[in-house]
């Protein structure tokens, strides 16, 4: 069953990566993770294995809608998580201990054969991850997996780079999903402007977010924004030159509905009707936030109403405040509601609403996009919406951080083990609370970083959910918020907290055992 895309590098393993497409393409998580224990204990290059997997998922990780509606009851699919995890696995793996550094793709390629094709397993056509989020009764021999888009040649159109760019935007907004993937490859032909082109991507996706979310769920919680993300990430990591597998799995998605652009529109009529138009004025403008400035933000955005965020962001930009320092407020709102999160089931809209202001961190951070003013408001209105659904959802709610009693007492060697403990225990709470106390001793926070990061790595079931661990510690990386330790206590709550799947330490035991690693 193996795809016509032949292996691009001719010194790699030809046999070993067929018998790894094969085995994922038969959705057989074992085998396919023994394939990659060999290449690892052959010393293949990250970059290498990420190309092939991508090659491999690309065709059978597409939907043709994000959501059913079958017997009046709506269920959605969100069918990027293989693209996501192999994105995160890069920078990961420098993250992590070094005897590790494998263990985010080992994580990958273990989830991989339960994310083919999960239009089908919504119909109980095939095995999967969806199959076990709704409880559906499948057939256990696995079937072939469909290919919903098939790939497509390029496109060239005439026009001025602005012209070019605005008529495939207006392709996606209309849903013409493959005349908008090959308007795009003839896009990124034009090598001089790749990075517009590129920018492009990256706002397409995120200016597509659902503008609800109570009694609602996760359609377009910015999941575009985050492939477009990874398909560039992994694309310049790879070289272009070798990439077309990535756009494939990346691009087409973009234009598949539903999609949302009333929280864009919002921003766009608020900058243009309260702040006069003046986009590259204030995106200019550098001066930060004091603390009792992003204090004041923080509490808007988690205790007020919308009319109210969008007075405080306007006040503050009007006041000659960072937009970038702006989102380093937001980033820590986006935390918080990490922290007031209680049962497993809940973390959808928190740990969501926190990829999304950290996926808008980067994109102001990677390109000079001349709109990426406009998504402050769709990032600060995520967190204030999560935040409202977290209240008002049973089994969340503050509560107080203290660090363990007799703590004052243990070196930092000792939090840390005691840490990472609780946190593959899955005590959230206890984790959270070691966190706080490592922070109070004031210790080095590059070990904590690393400790916090392994553990991301290590549980697994859903490697979507270590980038969302990931998301945290790069924004603590590269954060000027007064109040960046939150984001610390954020990612231990998250990696002990949320939802899992089956047991989340088998992957990382059977890559423990096959790499010959102490996997206590």
């Amino acid at each position: 069953m193996a795809t016509t895309a032949a292996v691009l590098n001719e010194s790699a393993p030809a046999s070993d990566y067929a018998r790894l497409e094969e085995r994922i393409l038969a959705r057989d998580q074992k085998g396919a993770s023994d394939v990659l224990y060999r290449l690892m204990k052959q010393g293949r290059p990250l970059t290498e294995i990420t190309r092939e997997t991508v090659r491999i998922h690309a065709p059978y990780t597409h939907v043709p809608y994000h959501q059913r509606l079958d017997d009046g009851i709506v269920k959605f699919v969100n069918n990027d998580h293989c693209l996501l995890s192999e994105r995160v696995g890069l920078p990961l793996a420098s993250m992590i201990r070094p005897a590790l550094r494998y263990l985010p793709m080992a994580q990958t390629v273990w989830y991989m054969p339960t994310g083919l094709d999960p239009w089908n397993q919504l119909l109980g056509r095939a095995p999967g991850h969806y199959t076990r989020l709704y409880d559906i009764q499948v057939n256990t021999t696995p079937p072939t997996p469909e290919r919903h888009w098939p790939d497509q040649e390029p496109l060239q159109v005439e026009g001025t780079l602005r012209e070019r760019l605005n008529h495939w935007l207006t392709l996606v907004q209309r849903g013409d999903v493959l005349p908008s993937y090959r308007v795009f490859l003839g896009l990124m032909q034009d090598v001089p402007n790749r990075r517009h082109v590129l920018a492009h991507l990256a706002f397409a996706g995120l200016i597509d977010v659902q503008d609800r979310m109570w009694h609602n769920r996760s359609y377009t919680t910015g999941h575009k924004g985050y492939r477009a993300r990874a398909t560039i990430e992994l694309g310049e990591a790879i070289g272009w030159d070798h990439a077309h597998d990535v756009l494939y799995a990346g691009v087409p998605d973009i234009a598949v509905g539903p999609r949302w652009y009333s929280g864009y529109e919002l921003g766009c009529n608020v900058i243009q009707n309260l702040l006069d138009g003046r986009d590259q004025e204030l995106l200019a403008q550098t001066t930060p936030l004091t603390a009792a400035e992003e204090a004041m933000l923080v509490d808007v955005i988690m205790r007020q109403r919308e009319f109210s965020v969008v007075d405080a962001l306007v006040a503050l930009l009007r006041a000659g405040r960072s937009p970038r320092r702006i989102l380093d407020a937001i980033q820590v709102a986006a935390a918080q509601v990490i922290l007031e999160t209680g049962e497993p089931n809940n973390y959808s809209m928190a740990q969501h609403g926190y990829e999304y202001c950290n996926t808008v961190g980067w994109f102001y951070d990677t390109f000079e996009h001349p709109h990426r003013l406009k998504l402050l408001f769709l990032a600060a209105l995520f967190i204030n919406r999560g935040s409202e659904h977290q209240a008002n959802t049973p089994g969340n709610g503050r509560r107080a951080i203290a660090p363990p009693v007799g703590s004052e007492a243990w070196s930092s060697g000792q939090i840390l083990e005691k840490l990472e403990a609780a946190l593959l225990a899955l005590r959230a709470d206890e984790s959270v609370d070691l966190t706080a106390a490592y922070l109070k001793g004031g210790y080095d926070r590059t070990p904590l970083v690393q400790t916090l990061a392994t553990a991301a790595s290590i549980v697994g079931n859903d490697p979507h959910n270590q980038e969302l661990g990931l998301c945290t510690l790069e924004d603590y990386l590269h954060t000027q918020a007064h109040d960046r330790d939150r984001l610390l206590l954020a990612s231990a709550q998250h990696t002990a907290g949320h939802r899992k799947y089956g047991d989340p330490l088998e992957a990382y035991r059977r890559f423990a055992e096959a790499m010959g690693l102490d996997a206590r």
